[in-house]
């Protein structure tokens, strides 16, 4: 029987995450289940660091603080009969919600859809579609109805 006791939610803080994330939401509710709330930064090559990054990098505990109030506003507690923990990586998004998932024996993986189009998506694949090429666990992908 499906009964996942953690449910891992990714966020990237876009309109296609805040509707995955209502649906993580009632899933952990319905299941009862720990929602986890994952933002991963991205690590670039220092040749492709813009000056905000580099200006992050001088200050990195106040940038982290700023992220972690970031994503529990995005993403907050939406009542006592869920509970919600709110994490940050660093990283390659894939891996690093690989990694998660797997280190906090996660059920279900509920993620939005959207990203790169055409040629970016054919030499690069989308977050969620390597997600759920290499996932362990069962991977959600919801796309946002129309508006």
């Amino acid at each position: 029987m499906f009964r996942p006791r953690a449910i891992l939610h990714p966020t990237d803080f876009s309109a296609y995450s805040d509707y995955a994330f209502r649906i993580a939401v009632d899933l952990a509710r319905q299941y009862d289940a720990t929602l986890l709330v994952l933002h991963v930064v991205e690590t670039l090559g220092a040749e492709n660091v813009t000056f905000g990054e580099a200006e992050t990098q001088l200050e990195p505990e106040s940038y982290r603080q700023r992220l972690r109030d970031d994503l529990r506003r995005a993403c907050p507690p939406p009542d006592a009969g869920v509970a919600v923990e709110h994490l940050l990586a660093e990283g390659s998004p894939p891996r690093q919600i690989d990694q998660v998932a797997r280190e906090r024996s996660c059920g279900l993986v509920v993620m939005g859809t959207h990203g790169p189009t055409g040629l970016s998506r054919l030499l690069m694949g989308s977050i969620a579609e390597q997600v759920m090429r290499h996932s362990d666990c069962p991977v959600l992908t919801v796309k946002a109805p129309a508006p």
